[in-house]
């Protein structure tokens, strides 16, 4: 049995694509096991187990029958985040800045998070938020 796994909704399906078709690689050991830029599934697996999906945002609301809703919604706090544990934070963050990635906060040690930790975080074209972390 597959163990839980995020599936994205994704508006900019190419762009999406090729940022986490370039990032997760190093970031978590994951392949590419189906799906290309051209849409609308794609996903990555470690170990034939399952760790992040794109689907396009607009076939997912035919689906559902949400196509009649805005896709956007004024701006608001993040409700959602993914985060990676990463051996470098600073050369993660450069390596999700060189493929699309826009910075949100320059890495940082946060001890009042934990031990050592030291977190960065950015967007991924879609303008998800994303954590990454070392301890």
């Amino acid at each position: 049995m597959n163990a839980l796994y995020s599936r994205l909704l994704v508006s900019r399906f190419a762009e999406c694509f090729d940022f986490y078709d370039a990032v997760l690689p190093r970031l978590t050991g994951a392949a590419l096991v189906k799906g290309s830029a051209a849409g609308p599934y794609a996903n990555w697996d470690v170990a034939d187990q399952a760790l992040l999906s794109l689907y396009d945002r607009d076939l997912m609301a035919l689906t559902v029958g949400t196509s009649g809703l805005p896709a956007e919604a004024p701006p608001v706090q993040d409700a959602t985040m993914l985060v990676f544990r990463v051996d470098d934070v600073d050369e993660s963050l450069a390596l999700c800045l060189r493929h699309g990635g826009t910075l949100a906060v320059v890495p940082t040690d946060r001890p009042e998070w934990g031990p050592n930790l030291r977190s960065a975080h950015l967007r991924d074209p879609d303008g998800r938020l994303i954590e990454l972390q070392s301890y």
